[in-house]
């Protein structure tokens, strides 16, 4: 690897951003990892990222190149899925992340959200059916837990489940479902006849599943989200995840995706910050380069504070998990503050660029947009302002 100063490192690292020698913390199986994803995104992700973003075109063909790499998994522990530390796993949602965002969030609705559910809440048969082929991407999974009314107080779904038989019955609508349109099994969430929160595995082809693609977004153009309304849909008593009793299980699978989303922010960041010193050291403006102008260093040296800050942030988070230490405010704050600061660095990268900032060619404009979704998505930036709060002071300041 060959850090921002140019000194060479003896290490298997990719070449990136690296100021304070993160690779140095990483086991030998993290910097392959690390290694592996990268090549891959700059081979196979970023020549096509902004044709596929403009189309609004799901890139399905690459996602399967993708799952033979066998490194979907996010860290879970389960039949099929390859064993990764919770820092490799962050790593790879930071290199997809600094590709493409909507690449980065495919792959985060399957496996840190979908397969997620089924590995936290599901049975051992429900694990052993799905798990496997979901790892190796030969079938997809969703997330349906928004609803058109309910966003941040998803506690209060609307959707209901009814026991009829050896069946449920489900009716309602959900919303802003990442692959709701195409997924091969759906974890749709749902108010049972007891008034809690209970989780079903809708599978593909269920009469009465109607999924409308949501057009128009200004945001992760490359996923489609879909919104789905659900009209007397039968699913079969052993598709009821029987971990999901409440809320509070829904909870821990959200929980487990926030650090990750830091990672997410943290590949923003880089890609800005990445395209920013290049595009300052080869662009001349009044005879010299970019570079030589003070207000210019001035960017590009507070871009690298914030992207090395995020990335002691969320190699700690990683930590911490491994450690099963990771508390939910903390993986909060850590989503707060990456998603902050990746806004941050994005537009000062943007700015940096000039009038070529906003071309889809120099990929800032795209991740400038793309990052709107993640300070929103798995919780806003407020909601998760105010679980901190609450912890810091002990009074909840939620209405």
């Amino acid at each position: 690897m060959t850090t921002v100063t140019g000194t060479p490192r003896p290490t298997a690292a990719p070449t990136g951003v690296d100021y304070f020698d993160i690779a140095a913390e990483l086991t030998a199986e993290e910097l392959r990892v690390w290694t592996s994803v990268r090549e891959f995104v700059d081979a196979r992700v970023l020549p096509a990222a902004g044709g596929w973003w403009e189309r609004a075109e799901m890139p399905l063909d690459v996602l399967q190149e993708y799952g033979r790499l066998g490194l979907v998994g996010d860290g879970l522990e389960g039949p099929g899925i390859p064993r990764l530390s919770h820092t490799a796993a962050g790593l790879i949602t930071m290199e997809l992340s600094r590709g493409d965002g909507s690449f980065a969030t495919l792959l985060g609705v399957q496996a840190g959200l979908a397969m997620r559910s089924i590995e936290f809440l599901g049975s051992e048969e429900q694990k052993q059916r799905w798990l496997p082929p979901m790892a190796r991407l030969e079938l997809l999974g969703a997330f349906a837990l928004t609803e058109p009314e309910h966003g941040s107080d998803a506690v209060a779904l609307e959707t209901r489940a009814v026991r009829d038989g050896d069946d449920y019955v489900l009716d309602g609508a959900k919303r802003w479902i990442g692959l709701g349109d195409v997924a091969d099994v759906v974890v749709v969430w749902a108010r049972g006849e007891d008034g809690q929160i209970q989780g079903f595995l809708v599978e593909k082809g269920t009469p009465g599943y109607q999924a409308e693609v949501i057009t128009g977004k200004a945001s992760l153009r490359s996923i489609h989200n879909a919104h789905i309304t659900l009209t007397g849909v039968r699913v079969p008593a052993a598709n009821k995840l029987p971990g999901a009793r409440s809320f509070k299980d829904t909870g821990r699978v959200l929980s487990a995706t926030r650090a990750g989303i830091a990672w997410g922010a943290l590949g923003h960041a880089t890609a800005a910050y990445e395209t920013a010193l290049a595009y300052a050291v080869q662009r001349k403006q009044f005879g010299q380069p970019l570079a030589s102008f003070q207000l210019v260093q001035d960017k590009l040296v507070r871009m690298l504070a914030e992207v090395t800050a995020m990335q002691l942030y969320c190699l700690r988070v990683s930590r911490l998990a491994e450690q099963g230490r990771l508390t939910d405010t903390q993986a909060s704050l850590a989503k707060v503050n990456g998603t902050r600061k990746a806004r941050e660095v994005v537009a000062l990268a943007r700015d940096l660029l000039g009038g070529n900032g906003i071309l889809l060619e120099h990929r800032v404009a795209r991740h400038m947009a793309d990052v709107e979704a993640l300070h929103t998505y798995e919780g806003t930036e407020s909601i998760q302002t105010l679980i901190v709060g609450r912890h810091l002071t002990g009074i909840s300041a939620f209405t």
